[in-house]
């Protein structure tokens, strides 16, 4: 197994139009959204003495290159985490240890692998982490750390199925998303969806909010 020179970006990917025009990811579209939740654990951290935003960019370094480690996997290379501490490595091994768990019981077939995609017709982008035939039905598997799957992870994936469609031609049969645990307040979780048209209607509605915003 070859090791890559790269290594888990820290800039957010921009995304173009073919004439050059820029265009917003789906997390950034996504972000219009108010979480409540996180501003309760805000409140909480700091209630405890914690710097919430120390504890979540630590927290999101991990959950990165955690990431990271199990896309180098499907692609069949060695991570590079030469810009990570021993720490953030071993939390982030466990993240892999989880997936390799439910990798086991799988067939996995890969279509395309963390391809950045932008749609021409609606004007965003997004990069899918994984579209594969697992156990023979066409899958877009997202991978995500921390507590739990929130309902925006749904709407995201539902575009990321939309940007399939339009620029690979090819028509996912379910949405999987995976949580993998960093440690041992976190849990393995999975949700499947096979209906994307509630997501993907969510998603365009806050598409139009964030386009409009910015007219």
């Amino acid at each position: 197994m070859t090791t890559t020179n790269e290594s888990p970006t820290k800039v957010h990917r921009r995304y173009f139009k073919e004439d050059g025009t820029r265009v917003p990811s789906s997390t950034t579209v996504l972000n219009i959204l108010a979480k409540p939740a996180l501003l309760d654990w805000a409140w909480r951290m700091g209630l405890e003495g914690e710097d919430y935003r120390k504890y979540r960019d630590d927290k999101a370094e991990i959950g990165s290159l955690a990431h990271y480690m199990i896309l180098c996997d499907a692609k069949g290379i060695k991570p590079n985490t030469d810009n990570y501490s021993k720490k953030q490595i071993d939390l982030a091994e466990n993240s892999l240890i989880s997936y390799f768990e439910w990798k086991k019981g799988h067939k996995i077939q890969d279509v395309l692998i963390e391809e950045p995609l932008v749609s021409e017709k609606f004007g965003f982008g997004g990069t899918p982490d994984r579209l594969a035939y697992v156990d023979d039905i066409l899958t877009l598997l997202d991978y995500k750390t921390g507590k739990g799957i929130y309902e925006e992870y749904y709407y995201q994936t539902c575009s990321y199925e939309k940007l399939i469609e339009e620029c690979k031609n090819q028509y996912p049969e379910r949405i999987m998303i995976l949580n993998i645990p960093r440690d041992e307040d976190e849990e393995f979780a999975l949700k499947v969806y096979k209906n994307f048209d509630k997501g993907w209607e969510i998603f365009y509605h806050c598409l139009q909010i964030y386009k409009l915003r910015r007219s």
